[in-house]
């Protein structure tokens, strides 16, 4: 197992500051409310004070996990949850990214739920990033771009992609494949910090038949709350739907 070359001290002062991100995006919650619930360790601190507030504050919402992991931790919290059809229209969704950049477009995937999160962000009248300033870029790429292929078309894809990318694209898990919620697989594409467009880049890769999903996230992200090495910052995008 591969274990952090970082001082103790400086990874529980990470982790302190993940937490108080998490915590902080729980500000644009209230009362009434149907919440995407995200995946990933940051928005786990979100999930944690959204069930913490249910039980010591009576607040009031209900759920639609973005994967198997948030459904079991949102179950442990007594969190009532929904099926994205049973929801229908989401007030709220609160999620992690593996990138944003100065327009509010995502990367997301690495944790290997991004066609669920992908379609729970599209249901919701809004969308709140939690993440550490690691993740903010100038221009999106340098994290690997994953997409959701289906099991028996994955390398047709990724030989496909070869035209499309300009570094390698692999099979995420290689022999021992990875294998997502939905039962599909992950390839993960190594663009470099190239994606400049990445509103055609999505409608590019999506029209490769096999890809599943693409984890570009373009337009959807409205606010980041990020953890700094010294303190918590919440971005409003300008013009979007929480300005």
């Amino acid at each position: 197992m591969m274990r952090s070359t970082l001082p103790a001290r400086i990874v529980d002062k990470v982790e302190a500051l993940k937490r108080e991100a998490g915590i902080a995006a729980c500000s644009f919650v209230s009362n009434g409310m149907t919440l995407g619930l995200g995946t990933g360790s940051t928005v786990r601190y979100t999930v944690l004070e959204i069930g913490r507030r249910m039980a010591e504050e009576g607040l009031q919402v209900k759920g639609v996990p973005t994967s198997e992991a948030t459904r079991y931790l949102a179950e442990g919290l007594d969190i009532p949850l929904l099926t994205l059809k049973q929801a229908g229209e989401i007030d709220l969704t609160i999620d992690g990214a593996d990138e944003f950049d100065p327009d509010f477009q995502l990367i997301k995937g690495g944790g290997g739920a991004l066609t669920q999160e992908k379609r729970v962000a599209a249901a919701s009248k809004a969308m709140v990033v939690v993440a550490d300033d690691r993740k903010q870029v100038p221009v999106l790429g340098r994290f690997d771009l994953p997409l959701e292929v289906g099991t028996g078309d994955w390398e047709r894809v990724r030989d496909e992609l070869d035209s499309i990318c300009p570094g390698p694209v692999r099979l995420r898990g290689g022999q021992t494949s990875y294998v997502t919620d939905n039962g599909g697989h992950i390839l993960d594409c190594e663009f470099g910090p190239t994606i400049t467009n990445p509103s055609q880049l999505e409608e590019l890769i999506l029209s490769v038949d096999g890809v599943v999903e693409v984890g570009l996230f373009v337009g959807m992200c409205d606010a980041v709350v990020m953890a700094t090495p010294s303190e918590v910052l919440t971005m409003v995008k300008q013009g979007g739907r929480l300005d």
